[in-house]
């Protein structure tokens, strides 16, 4: 059984994936989002967090949470 490298399958025409496609947050990050991305609970202290999180960060905020 023979086995391929990485390069000897890649045709000509491939190319790296950009990085903005290899990210999944969505377009809109809700403070929800980011209180539960924290896995704090739903409260309204927690919430108060991440609106201000979220005004200082933007959606960015829930990338730094996440692995």
């Amino acid at each position: 059984m023979s086995t391929s490298t990485p390069e000897e399958s890649r045709s000509s025409e491939d190319h790296c994936t950009p990085d903005a496609l290899l990210h999944s947050a969505p377009a809109r990050v809700t403070p929800e989002d980011l209180v539960m991305a924290a896995g704090r609970d739903v409260t309204p202290a927690t919430l108060d967090w991440a609106r201000r999180k979220l005004e200082t960060e933007g959606p960015a905020a829930v990338e730094k949470l996440l692995p």
